[in-house]
């Protein structure tokens, strides 16, 4: 029998919980663009947070759940509870110990570690300084919320979404209280963010741990390298660091490539993929998420007609979802920041150099979520070598496509003056070649994606069910309902004429145009004859 209805239902648990963590996400967002708009002290926190962040994704929710979930569903199916929590302490004895090494390290090198990722910087003396100050804040976070990530892993692989998609909240309510309430009490307001991201890390933590303790697989952690499931999560973690999170390390080679262009280009990437957030994480990382522990019991219980249709539901919800996301973002890039981030110190220039960057990574969003589906059928049946070659592919191309971009566009836009210049010094003086970087991550995105789907394809452990041809059909009507009816909207009421209005003005206009977008969306959509049954498998 099917299990997609389940399937389905563990989506939607994921989904409103992470969406609650996505709006406030926005809000804190929000709030830390009011408070300290643009500037060299937002760079500065950009880059201190990100470094530990990609890290919490590369090594936590990237490379190590990846290879834990599969090998923990396989005790759990074929051992003991008692096994099950023998591992559980080991994991988080070995993994925590390791952490413990990599944050003191960090802590201790912290300066070389921001020069290493923001080498920019070093034109900058004071920036430098204060990146590093809050790197030794923010640093920290790292070993807390990968010891989260192993709770959540845990979770997810007995059904509970709920609790792990909704820790994320506690991040950024900490984000917000840290820009509207700590930092007027600082001598150094942005501090108050560096504060708030080590408070979250623990507090993450703490809200997890009572869950695990319900299935009795709470235990004193205890250092296991050589026990032989944790040498298999091991073994499977080294491949994937690349292949699970090679958007998460373009990320990061992107912040060291924005870091020797004008300053404030750290800020406007940073914010422009906020918006991608929403879709991907509402709905693509929860059907990676939830799809993840299910291949990896049909893998295990040898199920591969079973396999073939969960795959093929998954890709199917993620596209259902990702196109009219894409559309909503090209078309709506210019309001949405003008309506969301354009007050207090946030300008009009910086919510267009926010916009133009929502455009080229935006294009690239169906790539990120089907990447995002794919990988779990790679993963759940312990391939971890295959996504490398693909990871590794996109991320030269991403980095060729960086500088190439960047140089067209420094280019077509640069005057002649700063042409003159040597090229590092001209490219340091032109507002808006981060637009380069975004096109270069979604086509580094969608080569990705397309390297994946030819090994699956080669593997055969994958057959398209029937009903594709309707289902693209009824897809693409649909979007092309999205962008008349939004077209229409902004004709009606043309962005440029936003700046000048008040922040409720802005916002109603936005929520009907989505509204309107969406509408049109699903009643064209149903016209064509999709029903919610086609969700629930063939």
């Amino acid at each position: 029998m099917s299990r997609q209805p389940s399937l389905l239902r563990g989506v939607f648990s994921f989904s409103s919980m992470t969406m609650i963590s996505r709006l406030l996400g926005l809000a804190r967002d929000i709030s830390i663009s009011h408070v300290f708009g643009a500037s060299a002290a937002t760079d500065a926190f950009v880059i201190a947070f990100r470094i530990p962040n990609f890290m919490r994704r590369l090594f936590a929710e990237g490379s190590f759940s990846t290879a834990f979930v599969p090998v923990f569903t396989e005790v759990k199916e074929t051992g003991s509870h008692a096994e099950l929590k023998a591992l559980t302490a080991r994991v988080a004895g070995t993994l925590g110990g390791v952490l413990l090494v990599i944050t003191a390290l960090g802590l201790i090198f912290a300066p070389q570690v921001a020069i290493g990722f923001a080498p920019g910087a070093l034109e900058e003396p004071h920036k430098l300084a204060l990146t590093t100050h809050l790197l030794r804040l923010t640093f920290p976070y790292l070993l807390f919320v990968s010891l989260t990530a192993l709770c959540g892993g845990v979770l997810n692989s007995f059904r509970r979404f709920a609790l792990p998609a909704l820790a994320p909240v506690i991040l950024n309510v900490c984000l917000i209280a840290g820009a509207l309430w700590l930092s007027r009490y600082l001598a150094v307001p942005i501090e108050s963010l560096g504060w708030a991201v080590l408070a979250a890390g623990v507090l993450q933590l703490l809200f997890l741990l009572p869950a695990v303790k319900r299935l009795d697989l709470l235990a004193l952690p205890r250092w296991g390298w050589r026990q032989v499931h944790v040498k298999k999560i091991m073994h499977l973690m080294l491949p994937t660091l690349f292949g699970s999170s090679v958007a998460q390390i373009n990320l990061l080679l992107d912040t060291v490539v924005v870091s020797l262009l004008i300053t404030r280009s750290q800020t406007w990437l940073y914010q422009a993929t906020r918006f991608l957030e929403l879709p991907l994480g509402v709905f693509g990382v929860a059907l990676g998420t939830v799809i993840l522990p299910a291949l990896s019991r049909y893998h295990v219980t040898r199920d591969g007609a079973g396999f073939s249709r969960a795959l093929d539901w998954g890709l199917r919800t993620t596209l259902l979802i990702a196109l009219p996301a894409m559309c909503g973002l090209l078309l709506l890039a210019e309001p949405l920041v003008a309506a969301f981030f354009q007050n207090g110190r946030y300008t009009a220039f910086d919510s267009h150099m926010t916009a133009i960057a929502i455009l080229g990574l935006g294009a690239g969003v169906p790539a990120i979520a089907l990447t995002r589906t794919l990988l779990p059928a790679f993963y759940s049946r312990q391939d971890t070598r295959t996504p490398v070659r693909a990871g590794v592919i996109a991320l030269v191309v991403n980095m060729v496509c960086n500088f190439a971009l960047i140089a067209l566009l420094f280019e077509l836009w640069a005057p002649a003056n700063l042409k003159q210049l040597p090229w590092l010094e001209g490219i340091a003086r032109v507002p808006g070649l981060h637009l380069g970087m975004a096109i270069a991550s979604s086509i580094s995105n969608y080569l990705q994606f397309f390297l994946l789907w030819r090994y699956l394809k080669r593997a055969g452990v994958y057959r398209r069910q029937p009903g594709w041809g309707r289902h693209w059909l009824r897809m693409l009507l649909a979007c092309a309902a999205l962008t008349v009816v939004v077209g229409a909207g902004l004709w009606f009421w043309p962005w440029l004429q936003w700046t000048h209005e008040s922040i409720v003005t802005r916002l109603w206009k936005l929520v009907a145009l989505v509204a309107a977008g969406g509408a049109a969306y699903v009643a064209v959509l149903f016209a064509a004859g999709f029903r919610w049954r086609d969700l629930r498998g063939a």
